[in-house]
């Protein structure tokens, strides 16, 4: 453990991450990688139809793809038993890019809920007529608000001395309750449970709009229920695990103001983060499963190939 002279500060050796977490990052960075390029490359060269929904989803897999290249740093960071060495700036751009991504996550597949929401159970909603304009303007919109945020992150140092290592953490856990901690947590439960309760809202509409009509021509309500599932799906399995841990954590400051009392929470907490950047490999598969015009790209492709076979 580690004291600093403010605060007391805690820091824990955790050989269990160490072993575990460099080789589900490294996997996490290759099949992420692979899945957002493969996405870019369906949304900008073959996307027959834009709508705005495609619009999110391509501001989504941007993200995904810039952050993923965090993975690797993050990994060898690990390896060496959270030791840094690759300076104070780059620190703090791979924090704020991870956090930034953790957002937008967030923000860009509850936008695409509520596109779907409003275009199912409101129809006639004049928003569903402002087109790709109005998806740039929410979408430069989203990001604002996410540098907003989390920009703060690029202007402090980071760095935290535990014996002979130099950790990276933008979650140090000191007892006490700073202005600058209290809003990065806040904002960390909160950019999750308010975007989870307008997707559960969304996800309960589209599925009853569903139940009550006899007719869905073309299967148009079912997709969206899909979707919305996958979403509510993505926001449980990469997203609840590390906002819960983060909860447990500040209760506990509440409590305790000894380190002993922190370690299992402190590892529960490192250990769930892996499934906020599992969300980056998860998210191609919500667009192809989910979004008709990119599944619908897909085949016309795969067609393509087969009429070129069948000629030669």
């Amino acid at each position: 453990m580690n004291f600093t002279h403010q605060n007391t500060c805690c820091a824990f050796a955790s050989p269990i991450l160490d072993q575990v977490l460099p080789p589900i990052l490294i996997l996490e960075f290759m099949f992420g990688l692979f899945g957002n390029v493969v996405a870019l490359w369906m949304f900008i060269f073959h996307m027959d139809e834009w709508k705005p929904n495609s619009v999110y989803l391509t501001h989504l897999a941007v993200a995904d793809s810039i952050v993923l290249f965090c993975l690797p740093f993050r990994a060898d960071y690990y390896r060496r038993g959270k030791h840094w060495l690759y300076g104070d700036a780059l620190c703090r751009i791979l924090l704020f890019l991870l956090a930034a991504n953790r957002a937008a996550g967030i923000f860009f597949l509850t936008a695409v809920a509520v596109d779907r929401y409003l275009k199912i159970v409101h129809p006639l909603n004049r928003i569903n007529r402002m087109g790709l304009g109005y998806a740039l303007w929410v979408s430069l919109g989203l990001w604002g608000l996410i540098f907003l945020a989390t920009g703060y992150l690029l202007a402090n140092k980071h760095f935290f001395y535990n014996n002979s290592h130099i950790q990276c953490e933008s979650f140090n856990i000191c007892m006490g309750f700073t202005p600058l901690s209290t809003w990065h947590n806040t904002f960390y439960v909160l950019q999750f449970f308010l975007p989870a309760s307008i997707v559960a809202f969304c996800t309960t509409r589209i599925t009853w709009q569903l139940k009550s009509r006899t007719i869905d021509k073309k299967g148009k309500i079912k997709r969206a229920v899909q979707f919305v599932l996958a979403v509510a799906l993505i926001f449980i399995i990469c997203f609840f695990p590390s906002t819960i841990s983060r909860v447990a954590v500040w209760i506990l400051k509440v409590w305790y103001d000894e380190c002993k009392h922190f370690e299992e929470a402190n590892l529960a907490f490192y250990t769930s983060v892996c499934f906020t950047y599992f969300n980056s490999v998860l998210n191609p598969v919500v667009y192809y499963f989910s979004s008709p015009a990119f599944s619908g790209t897909f085949k016309k492709k795969d067609a393509l190939v087969v009429s070129n076979n069948v000629t030669h």
